[in-house]
């Protein structure tokens, strides 16, 4: 599912199945990291989710992170084809995907094996390893699930053999269609969860489906919770605080999505690309039931140039890509910043450059959304940290594009777009929304492009106003619309395009300081790295270590205070994901080395030695990963005072 609530869904509410009087006592935890995972088409993903709700349901904080193969339909049994989620339960608020992972449900040996070698498993982790491929009448199926088996033990893993496919046969007659229901029963005993928000669960992902899919699929839920109840020798119960107002549990392109209904923008023109596409899939379903229209374009260029269109037209648009289609749309974005037409382009990144890795995080777009398009083309740039801001974000982006007829980049990632967490369901504000249009008659002499000398705002002309007509032209133009060439003309609108990102600047507040003001270390970073690196930081601060972190929020313009906040400490680092060249490598030096794009930005604009540390492995860097960087950092700091 895409859209969860923490509300009982109004479906027929499921049977409650309890455990016997005699079961085992459950092991208390502050937090478990569970993984789910199996080929494409098996449900890992599905079941994972449901999970993940689940736990928010009861109270928990949760946050869940899809594991997608690099191939749309890798082979089957294979090592790089691991397909699932990952999700962190805890007793408190989860920020982020945590450390590796303590308990596996795999559905095959391959899939697992992958997981293995990625280092994603703790020591000692605990696995539910589906059986029948001991079985199999293939002869090296069967050798190479019992070597594999036998490896794991060796070097510590807890294995458990699960006839998943066998008990899933007594209720389906395929039992690939069931397992990961019957998963998902096992996790729900393994983790104390209540099987009637599981049923009510599946209520709500199958409830456009036929009433005996429902049936069946509970059938399986209860199986496997059974199963695992009568033998499994272990059980755990995370502490969970039912919240006290309402919450959703939504990823972060769905939060987009929503995000663009509750501003009032109601055009969304894109063309299909991951990791973005599922924002446009959720408006699909939605978007039509408020007024609003899904364009489905030929190519980036056309999304990006309906969008613009629809703006100038008078409908604040958006259009959503990830990073090669952001590339396409750079002159289309020059066009609206030179029309100075309002428009908000969302950028979820990805791992690049070129095709890339169309699955897996990166933050590698930042420096194009800043400088991108040819000539000068100012235009606020932002990113959000959390999935709640992704929701808020839309709303604000679209509110700063209709007041300075600007362009409005949102930059988001696949780690974001994919992510489950629960957070407060927003409360409709009025003030989101566009005012109504103002078509009066343009009083006599105003011009298009009547530039303020202070601020470089001009008022917005809409076609059809009286008065108001002139012909929109890309080229340079003066403050009627007229093609110039003239060179002051020419360098008086760059001025006052550019003067519109200072106004913007002068309405921002300073980024807040996770921890004190002052210190040895403060760490920098922007989008979604903000939980792994606070995580880290308090971890850090807790054991006595002077370091703290700023989130930056507004990275065109930047905010205010920066270098007065980066003044407090006698280091400045920032952990970005993506690529910045290692000091300890032979052949670089002060000369040649190549920061990281947030590292590099703050050293051009404030002049200050910032370092940067950063990480392009495709996933979401892990806050056990920030803390060991920032210990060594620590150190050196230590050393050379």
């Amino acid at each position: 599912m895409d859209s969860m609530t923490l509300q009982q869904p109004a479906a027929t509410p499921g049977k409650k199945v309890r455990a016997p009087s005699g079961a085992k006592a459950p092991v208390r935890l502050d937090e478990h990291i569970v993984e789910i995972i199996s080929d494409s088409g098996e449900g890992a993903q599905k079941c994972g989710q449901s999970l993940g709700s689940i736990a928010a349901q009861m109270g928990n904080g949760i946050w869940t992170t899809e594991i997608i193969p690099a191939e749309i339909r890798p082979p089957a049994r294979s090592v790089a084809g691991a397909s699932g989620n990952r999700i962190r339960i805890g007793s408190g608020r989860v920020t982020n995907g945590g450390d590796k992972t303590d308990l596996v449900v795999a559905f095959n040996e391959q899939v697992l094996l992958g997981r293995v070698r990625a280092d994603e498993l703790k020591p000692g982790c605990t696995i539910l390893l589906e059986s029948m491929w001991r079985g199999n009448g293939d002869a090296a199926i069967a050798q190479s699930y019992a070597e594999t088996h036998e490896r794991l033990v060796a070097a510590g893993y807890k294995v458990y053999e699960i006839p998943m496919e066998q008990e899933c046969k007594a209720i389906v007659s395929d039992a690939k269609r069931g397992k990961n229901m019957f998963a998902l029963g096992m996790l729900c005993q393994i983790y104390s969860l209540d099987l009637k928000l599981a049923t009510d669960q599946i209520f709500l992902t199958f409830g456009k489906k036929d009433r005996s899919v429902i049936d069946t699929n509970i059938r399986l839920l209860e199986a496997g919770h059974r199963w695992a109840r009568e033998h499994l020798d272990f059980c755990y119960q995370i502490p969970a605080t039912r919240p006290s107002e309402a919450q959703v549990v939504v990823n972060g392109n769905t939060a987009l999505a929503l995000g663009v209904l509750a501003s009032g923008m109601e055009i969304c023109a894109m063309y299909p690309i991951t990791p973005a596409t599922s924002a446009s899939h959720y408006l699909a379903d939605v978007f039509e039931k408020v007024g609003g229209v899904v364009h489905q374009a030929e190519d980036e260029i056309a999304a990006c140039a309906f969008a613009i269109g629809a703006s100038y037209a008078g409908k604040c648009a958006v259009t959503i890509t990830s990073g090669p289609g952001y590339s396409l749309k750079q002159e289309g974005i020059g066009l609206a910043v030179m029309g100075e037409i309002p428009l908000v382009v969302v950028n979820v990144q990805r791992g690049g450059p070129s095709t890339g890795q169309p699955t897996k995080v990166e933050q590698g777009d930042m420096l194009a959304a800043v400088f991108g398009s040819h000539g000068d083309a100012p235009k606020v740039v932002m990113a959000p940290a959390t999935i709640e801001e992704c929701f808020y974000a839309i709303v604000t982006a679209r509110r700063i594009a209709e007041t300075f007829n600007m362009v409005v980049v949102v930059l988001t990632d696949a780690g974001l777009a994919t992510s489950q967490q629960p957070f407060p369901r927003p409360q409709f504000n009025e003030a989101w929304l566009a005012p109504p249009i103002d078509q009066s008659p343009v009083p006599p002499g105003a011009k298009p492009y009547d530039w303020d000398e202070t601020t470089g705002l001009a008022r917005r002309f809409i076609p059809g106003q009286p008065g108001g007509m002139h012909t929109l032209t890309g080229l340079a133009h003066d403050r009627d619309s007229h093609v110039a060439y003239d060179a002051e003309i020419n360098q008086q609108s760059i001025r006052a395009r550019s003067l519109k990102l200072a106004a913007f600047q002068k309405t921002l507040k300073a980024p807040p300081i996770f921890g004190d003001a002052s210190g040895d270390l403060l760490v920098i970073g922007w989008g979604s790295t903000k939980g792994a690196i606070e995580e880290a930081v308090a971890g850090l601060r807790a054991k006595g270590q002077k370091v703290s972190s700023m989130h930056i929020e507004f990275l065109q313009p930047l905010p205010p205070g920066i270098k007065e906040a980066m003044s407090g400490f006698r280091r400045v680092l920032t952990v970005e994901g993506n690529w910045s060249d290692r000091p300890e490598d032979q052949i670089i030096d002060e000369t040649n080395r190549r920061y990281s794009a947030l590292a590099m930005l703050l050293r051009a604009r404030y002049l200050v030695d910032v370092d940067c540390w950063s990480e392009v492995k495709g996933q979401p860097i892990k806050p056990g990963t920030i803390r060991e960087v920032l210990l060594a950092q620590l150190k050196r700091i230590k050393k050379a005072a």
